[in-house]
């Protein structure tokens, strides 16, 4: 095969794997929506209550039950399930944050219409930032005015 048709076809290739984690990523949001709307106060009691029956039925002391292996297996798979949805989260912000930082980019792209004018604009606001960082600073007390109630000023 030529260069050119290789290269071609991994471009194809990062392009379907770009689509399919888009999909997947749409597909696992409404998933977790779903999960979160379905556990109604009404279900959550309903399935303590089945529960709680369940561990009664099964006679607790009998060998054939141990029930502190099933608690410890409930609390394990809820804990790797809260970890799961604080991973979720945590892509969903940071995914966030890049679509803040990429609009910021493209606003800041748009406000500079020619190379001379972010000179003269950093040079006027630079003189602003200094006053309000000062006025800031002025108000806000040393660490050693902050760890006591009396202020020096």
């Amino acid at each position: 095969m030529k260069f050119e048709a290789l290269r071609h076809r991994v471009k194809r290739a990062e392009q379907v794997v770009a689509i399919r984690a888009n999909e997947t990523q749409c597909n696992w949001f409404t998933l977790s929506q779903v999960w979160r709307e379905g556990w109604t106060p009404l279900r959550i009691i309903t399935v303590g209550v089945a529960g709680g029956f369940l561990a009664g039925k099964l006679e607790p002391g009998s060998a054939r039950f141990q029930g502190a292996r099933w608690l410890q297996m409930i609390g394990s798979v809820s804990n790797l399930m809260a970890s799961a949805q604080a991973a979720f989260a945590s892509m969903q912000a940071a995914e966030a944050a890049d679509t803040a930082e990429e609009a910021a980019d493209k606003m800041d792209e748009a406000a500079d219409p020619a190379p001379v004018a972010p000179v003269r604009a950093a040079a006027a606001a630079a003189a602003p930032r200094a006053s309000v960082s000062a006025t800031q600073e002025a108000a806000q007390p040393q660490p050693a005015e902050a760890a006591t109630d009396v202020s020096e000023r």
